[in-house]
């Protein structure tokens, strides 16, 4: 058995979600968020390279060598599926590795807002999924993913970096290709999956302005597109899909965005009540006629106001979740006291005395002090 094979399984059986392997120190694990040594002594230089070369194939290899990081997926007999990345640094190699689930998930199983099961059904559209790394945007979509495995006779094209959950061809037939792997880029991929009789396509990344371009081009021609951005909160993902176009296109795009983006939900990981685990707190914005023509005159500074009023389609903010959650036992008050854009609301079930004295007393409206401490 690979010796990494091994840090792995103690990993898995500590309930951790990643395993970071570095020189200098022990495997570290990330357990609730945070990190956690194992019991075993520093790994040397030439000990984290030895665990690279057990898991890395030539064009892994080559990879690395070429662009200074590689990710991959791999699989430990006996012990699960990981996603990792494996990087150079000051002091040698690290590897990361992301524990992956052996089934898909399950929407329901997920704690999500019913909302989000509706866009399943869609015929064509662009769906996204957002928030930072580590906030669960691979597992909503996976579950999604798999909703639409359960409950359509489609064809399901997943383009990935690397393929986490595997999916076993249900009601709809899934085809996953890899980036890297199977295919260039997202882009290319994207492309070829055009010409691929496709009725949902999922993009892991829309990562550059060709893959965002291609991607609201196969919403627009009868495809619904699932994908996810590294951006935080719904109206700044359509501020960032704008820009990431020339200016003398973007009223073409705001209007092409407002006809075909049907949803975009921003996902936070915040920790459980009681500490054992964390919940994905989820902003909603739901595409209906108003946010349309607010994105088609470029005022999406005034989203947040209508996704605030706008419960009854299954909108919220970011804020408003996490009072719900909070209200409801379920998450930490004072990590969603952390979070919050507006701590008034929060102020009252804060524990800890000195997070009211950190920020300012929560008087008003947070700023770089709660994303600074979030």
């Amino acid at each position: 058995m690979p010796e990494i094979d091994a840090y792995l399984r103690l990993g898995r059986d500590q309930g951790c979600s990643d395993i970071h392997f570095t020189a200098g120190h022990p495997p570290l694990v990330r357990t609730d968020g945070d990190l956690i040594p194992l019991e075993s002594r520093a790994l040397a230089p030439a000990e984290i390279e030895g665990l690279a070369g057990e898991i890395l194939a030539p064009m892994h290899r080559d990879s690395l060598q070429a662009q200074g990081a590689v990710d991959l997926s791999y699989t430990a007999e006996g012990v699960g599926r990981f996603r990792v990345n494996v990087c150079r640094h000051l002091t040698g190699l690290a590897i990361i590795c992301r524990l992956v689930p052996e089934q898909p998930p399950v929407l329901a199983d997920l704690g999500l807002p019913p909302v989000i099961s509706r866009f399943t059904g869609l015929n064509s559209g662009l769906v996204l999924v957002t928030g930072g790394a580590g906030t669960g945007k691979s597992t909503t979509l996976a579950a999604m993913i798999e909703e639409i495995n359960r409950t359509r006779n489609v064809t399901v094209l997943t383009l990935e970096e690397p393929i986490e959950f595997v999916h076993e061809s249900k009601m709809s037939l899934i085809v996953q290709r890899e980036v890297g792997t199977h295919v260039h880029s997202f882009h290319d991929g994207l492309r070829a999956g055009l010409r691929e009789d496709p009725d949902v396509i999922l993009v892991g990344e829309l990562r550059d302005f060709e893959t965002v371009s291609l991607a609201i081009e196969a919403s627009e021609t009868g495809h619904l597109v699932l994908g996810t951005l590294h951006t935080r909160g719904a109206y700044q993902t359509i501020h960032r899909i704008v820009d990431s176009f020339p200016a003398e296109i973007q009223p073409q795009t705001r209007h092409t965005l407002a006809e075909n983006l049907k949803c975009v939900v921003s996902q936070e990981l915040v920790r459980v009540a009681d500490g054992r685990g964390r919940r994905a707190v989820c902003e909603i914005l739901v595409v209906n006629s108003a946010v349309a023509q607010l994105i088609r005159e470029g005022k999406t500074f005034q989203i947040p106001g209508t996704i605030a009023t706008g419960r009854r389609a299954g909108m919220q903010l970011m804020d408003q979740a996490l009072l719900s959650m909070v209200q409801a036992g379920n998450i930490d008050p004072d990590e969603a006291f952390i979070r919050a854009n507006d701590k008034r609301e929060f102020l009252r079930f804060v524990t800890r005395p000195e997070l009211k004295t950190l920020f300012g007393g929560g008087a008003g409206p947070a700023g770089t002090p709660a994303e600074t401490a979030a």
